[in-house]
């Protein structure tokens, strides 16, 4: 950019123009906080902080461009204020605040702390703390309860404090989030269809537009990190942006109603809201996906060369913009990486279970690999055996692998310059745990589910409408207990599905209409589909075909449970059997337990204890996960 900038090379050049022009981008911007707390929905100084984080991070690019040190000195003191200061973000849509503006703010810092800006060390202390601890917290469990520009926000931002951070914990979980997130924001929940449709297509296209752009920043911050997200799922992300710009140009493009992973949104036609309205975010995919890596995107290319140069990306911090400056490139087909470089190791590496068969491991593809090597070990920690070599492929099915086992699994890159470092490790337990099982319960309309264990926690991802009526419909994980017992666990925030039911059951089979008590948790309806009222229920079904009757409703769960209707706190979960007696406990903190009832139930002696999930819904599932998972005889 600075040397286009200084040779005036077009289009970036005229780029400049609009952004060095920006009342944002002058080094004699007055700073507008900074506040203790700040908020949206109620609105707390939403403005505030989305001004001052675009003139931290327009700063601070004009300090890189420039070399005047003004500008450096006005970001750097945008930064360090907010920094020492923010304490909180609140209000109902406080992962969507947390999400936006801090983006601009963390990449203002990422700058600074590279490019000699003067800094301080304590100064990039602080601020490294303060992302940590006041805007990670609020995005680490992403938005699944909402539409999907929600978890995109908390994925890149969360993305980005990763890497200002070098905290590789934090940056996989984004990772993962992007690429098998529950969510509407994952990308392929996102991206619903290989036509590009997007889940908010429906809705309409100002926020359609924003998810997609979401998603273009974390392939970008992966790509400089040397993983090639752009290229995961078959080139997905260009799928949407090409959909998504042909419709804005006044095409016409496919489009199938499908209901949301939340359950709450379903849209019969593709909205005409906001189309025809382009937002600044089509320089970037055009230029990755034409400039850098040789493939065509017609209409992307129409849609950025329509609004060049683009302006900033409103409103408020919604997203950066200014592509044209930023992201165009002068010379075709130029990666940006070098060719003879060593690749960095692969990430976002996931593990799937096939029954008892093996283990399925793949991973976001590194740039400049040629091969990857596969490597195993029974400890996180190794040491690892090698598995295969030369895979060219970013997956790998381990045909090895003992059942009922735990394996850690970790991938390096090679090319003709050596071989990287080990990838962050993923586990999984081969099959199921030693005793343990899975079924479903009466699923029989094609939400079959599925169950994992790592380790350490059940993920069950399953449809069905519950513990219900006379026929169950749930996904079942499930040991034998023989007489009196007490089995314990812990749900792990947070549910895709808003009208998930999930909890603890005790049954005499695997039929659909047993005899069974169960301590669940489940939603109400409040009257407003955004906020649904929690209850943590004692059930009981006395004899086969009888109906499951409600025994015990305990009082409205709150925060830190809920918050806003949504089920985002952690919740341990008991149910005791003695004799013929159950009996089902809640807790917050896994040490102060409130008893919720109690209920006579004469089931065999020799039964079936477990998970149980259902996301309440006939066509969509849900993804429930439970650790500390404890069964006392």
């Amino acid at each position: 950019m600075k040397t286009a900038v200084k040779e005036k090379q077009e289009p970036i050049y005229s780029g400049f123009l609009v952004f060095q022009a920006h009342p944002q981008s002058q080094s004699s911007y007055k700073m507008q906080g900074p506040m203790e707390m700040v908020g949206r929905n109620p609105t707390v100084g939403q403005g505030v902080y989305d001004a001052d984080a675009n003139a931290a991070y327009q700063n601070a690019v004009m300090w890189t461009l420039t070399g005047k040190q003004a500008y450096a000195d006005k970001a750097i003191e945008i930064v360090n204020a907010w920094s020492s200061t923010l304490k909180s973000i609140t209000g109902r849509d406080a992962v969507l605040m947390a999400g936006l503006g801090p983006f601009k703010m963390v990449n203002a810092a990422e700058i600074l702390r590279y490019t000699h800006s003067g800094w301080s060390v304590a100064d990039i202390e602080n601020t490294e703390q303060h992302f940590r601890e006041v805007i990670y917290p609020v995005i680490k469990d992403f938005a699944p309860f909402a539409n999907g520009n929600w978890d995109a926000a908390a994925m890149k931002t969360m993305m980005a404090i990763g890497v200002f951070c070098d905290d590789r914990a934090i940056f996989e979980r984004a990772l993962h989030y992007y690429i098998n997130g529950a969510g509407n924001g994952s990308l392929l929940n996102y991206i619903i269809n290989e036509a590009g449709q997007c889940q908010e297509s429906g809705r309409d296209q100002s926020h359609t537009q924003l998810g997609i752009a979401h998603l273009g920043d974390c392939a970008e911050m992966a790509w400089h990190q040397g993983l090639n997200l752009y290229a995961y799922a078959g080139n997905r992300l260009l799928k949407g942006f090409e959909y998504t710009a042909e419709y804005n140009l006044g095409q016409d493009v496919p489009y199938v109603p499908e209901l949301d992973k939340t359950g709450k949104y379903l849209h019969q036609q593709l909205s005409v809201e906001g189309r025809g309205r382009l937002r600044a975010i089509y320089e970037q995919i055009y230029n990755h996906y034409v400039k850098r890596v040789g493939l065509t995107a017609p209409y992307t290319q129409q849609a950025a060369e329509k609004i060049r140069p683009e302006q900033q990306g409103l409103p408020g911090a919604d997203h950066v913009g200014f592509g044209t400056l930023l992201y165009s490139r002068t010379t075709a087909t130029d990666s940006g990486f070098d060719i003879n470089a060593i690749p960095v190791a692969p990430a976002g590496l996931l593990a799937q279970t096939s029954s008892t068969e093996g283990n399925t491991i793949s991973w976001v593809a590194t740039t400049g690999a040629d091969y990857y090597t596969i490597k195993r070990s029974d400890r996180k920690d190794g040491p690892y055996t090698i598995l295969a070599n030369n895979i060219i492929n970013a997956t790998y099915f381990d045909y090895k692998a003992g059942n009922n086992r735990t394996y850690y699994y970790t991938v390096s890159a090679s090319n003709k310059s050596g071989e990287s470092a080990n990838a962050y490790p993923v586990n999984i337990t081969t099959g199921f745990p030693a005793n343990w099982q899975q079924a479903n319960i009466g699923n029989d309309d094609g939400q079959n589910g599925v169950g994992y264990f790592d380790g350490h926690a059940f993920t069950l991802i399953t449809g069905g409408i519950g513990l219900n009526g006379i026929r169950d419909q749930f996904r079942f994980a499930y040991t034998n207990l023989s007489g009196d017992g007490t089995i314990t666990a812990r749900y792990i925030p947070q549910i895709s599905s808003q009208f998930t039911s999930f909890g603890l059951v005790i049954r005499e089979g695997l039929t659909d209409n047993v005899p069974e008590v169960a301590c669940i948790i489940k939603p109400e309806s409040s009257g407003q589909i955004e906020a649904p009222h929690w209850y943590t229920k004692l059930l009981s079904r006395v004899a086969p075909d009888n109906q499951v009757k409600t025994i015990v409703t305990g009082p409205e769960l709150s925060e830190p449970v809920v918050t806003f209707g949504r089920l985002t706190g952690y919740y341990w979960l008991r149910l005791q059997r003695r004799g013929n007696e159950f009996s089902g406990y809640s807790s917050v903190d896994g040490k102060n337990w409130t008893k919720i009832g109690s209920v006579t139930c004469s089931l065999k002696k020799s039964i079936l204890v477990g998970l149980a999930a259902s996301s309440g819904l006939a066509t969509i599932s849900t993804t429930v996960s439970f650790d500390l998972v404890d069964l006392k005889r």
